[in-house]
C-alpha cells in the first residue's frame, strides 16, 4: 500500500510522520481516528515498492494466534460492536506484530468505506481465500458472528491436525538425524583410531573391518563431498516438488508408502470435509467451495480429485458420484457424502465425517509411533552395532588365536 507523510496537530501540539493506507482518505480517516487533524498529507514516491517489500518479508501468522483472532472477533460482532471498534481493540491486542499491523490496515480501510472482506483480501498471506470468502459471505447474509464462529472453530481443528501429523514425522526424522551425526562422528574420529591400531598389527583384516576403515577414510578426505551431497540430494528434491509435474510425482508417491500412506490419505479426507463442511454450512454455493477446497488440500492428487469432482458436479452430476471413480476417497465416506446429498444435510454429513477422520488421524499416529519404536530401536541397532561389531572382529579373532 501507498505511503503518506502527514502533518497535523494533536491535543499536545504539532505532529508530522508517516502513515501507510490503501488511499489518501483512509490515510485522513485512520490518523482522524488517532485524533490528529490533518493540515497536510502527500504520498511519498516509492512508498508502495517499500511497503510491497515489507509484505513479501513480513512473518506468517500462526495458527493459534489466528484462532484466538477469529473467536474474539466474532465474540466481539455478536456482542453489537461496530466494525472499526473491533478491528481497532484487536489490533491492540494481539501478540502476534503482524497480525497488529495488518489488523491496523484493516480497519483504516473498512473506515474509509471498504467492505470488510475486501480490506481483508488485499492482505492473502495473512488472510486466505477461505477466510475472506466466509466472511463475505457473513456480511452479505448478516451472519458475519456466526461465520467467524464457524471459522475459529475451523482454524482450530485443521491446527490440531496439522500437529499430529507434525508429532508422528519428528519422531522418526530425528532418530534418523541422530544416526546420521553418530556415524559420522565414528567414522571420522573413533573409527580411525582402530584402524591405526590394526595397521600396526600387521595381520590380515576381515571383510567388514576392511570396508569400515575404507568407509572411514573416504569421509575423513571427503567429509566436504559427503555434507555437500546430503544438502544436494535435500535441495534437489525441494526444488523438484516444486515444479507442477514433480509435485504431482511425489505426492503420489506419498499416498502410496506402506505405513505413512494411509495416515496422509486420512489427513486429506478429514482436511476436504472440514473445509467443505465449513463453506457449504456457511452458504457458500457447492462449485465455490469446491475450488476452495481443491486450492487447502495439500496434495496434488486430491486437488485434482476434488477439481474433477467440480466439472462433473458443473455438468449435472451429483457430488458422490465422481468421488466414487477417484482412489483417494474410502466407500464409507462417499456412501455418508450421498446420503447428506439425498438427505439435504450435507454440510452436517460433511463434518461428522471430518470429525470421525480426526478421531482415525489420532488412532494411526498412536499405532504409528508404537510401531516405529522398535523399528527405530532395530534401525540404530544395526547402524551403530554393524559398526562396532566390524571393529572389534580382528581383536575376538586375536584373543582366539592366543588362547
Amino acid at each position: 500500500m501507498p505511503v503518506f507523510a502527514y502533518q497535523g496537530r494533536t491535543m499536545q501540539g504539532s505532529t508530522a510522520g508517516e502513515i501507510e493506507a490503501p488511499d489518501r482518505t483512509a490515510a485522513v480517516a485512520e490518523l482522524r481516528r488517532k485524533a490528529i487533524l490533518v493540515t497536510s498529507i502527500k504520498e511519498k514516491a516509492g512508498g508502495s515498492a517499500r511497503a510491497a517489500a515489507t509484505a513479501r518479508f513480513s512473518g506468517k501468522v500462526k495458527d493459534k494466534e489466528m484462532a484466538i483472532f477469529t473467536r474474539q472477533f466474532s465474540t466481539m460482532v455478536d456482542a453489537g460492536l461496530p466494525l472499526v471498534q473491533c478491528l481497532t481493540i484487536l489490533s491492540e491486542q494481539s501478540d502476534s506484530k503482524t497480525l497488529r499491523a495488518v489488523t491496523s490496515k484493516v480497519a483504516g480501510s473498512v473506515e474509509a468505506g471498504s467492505t470488510l472482506a475486501d480490506a481483508l483480501r488485499r492482505h492473502p498471506k495473512t488472510f486466505d481465500e477461505l477466510f475472506v470468502n466466509l466472511v463475505e459471505v457473513g456480511e452479505a447474509g448478516g451472519i458475519l458472528d456466526t461465520v467467524l464462529q464457524r471459522l475459529s472453530v475451523y482454524i482450530e481443528k485443521a491446527a490440531a491436525l496439522k500437529r499430529k501429523v507434525k508429532s508422528a514425522m519428528v519422531y522418526p526424522a530425528t532418530i534418523i538425524s541422530v544416526a546420521f551425526i553418530v556415524v559420522l562422528f565414528m567414522l571420522t574420529f573413533v573409527i580411525p583410531t582402530f584402524a591405526t591400531m590394526f595397521s600396526s598389527m600387521g595381520a590380515d583384516l576381515p571383510l567388514p573391518t576392511v570396508i569400515v576403515i575404507k568407509l572411514s577414510n573416504f569421509v575423513s578426505s571427503y567429509w566436504w563431498l559427503v555434507i555437500a551431497a546430503v544438502a544436494g540430494v535435500v535441495f534437489g528434491i525441494r526444488a523438484y516438488y516444486r515444479t507442477e509435474g514433480g509435485k504431482s510425482v511425489i505426492d503420489a508417491l506419498l499416498l502410496k508408502l506402506p505405513v505413512f500412506g494411509t495416515l496422509i490419505r486420512k489427513v486429506a479426507v478429514a482436511r476436504f470435509t472440514r473445509t467443505l463442511g465449513t463453506l457449504v454450512s456457511s452458504g457458500v454455493p457447492i462449485l465455490e467451495g469446491l475450488r476452495i477446497t481443491a486450492r487447502t488440500a495439500g496434495n496434488r492428487v486430491v486437488e485434482r480429485a476434488v477439481l474433477e469432482t467440480r466439472a462433473s458436479v458443473t455438468a449435472g452430476k451429483t457430488l458422490a458420484e465422481p468421488l466414487k471413480t477417484s482412489t483417494v476417497f474410502p466407500p464409507m465416506v462417499v456412501q455418508m457424502i450421498s446420503v447428506g446429498e439425498q438427505t439435504g444435510a450435507l454440510d452436517a454429513m460433511l463434518n461428522k465425517i471430518a470429525d470421525f477422520y480426526d478421531d482415525e488421524v489420532d488412532t494411526a499416529v498412536g499405532a504409528l509411533t508404537a510401531l516405529l519404536e522398535p523399528l527405530m530401536i532395530v534401525f540404530l541397532g544395526v547402524i551403530i552395532g554393524g559398526l562396532v561389531i566390524a571393529m572389534y572382529l580382528p581383536i575376538f579373532r586375536l584373543v582366539t588365536l592366543i588362547k
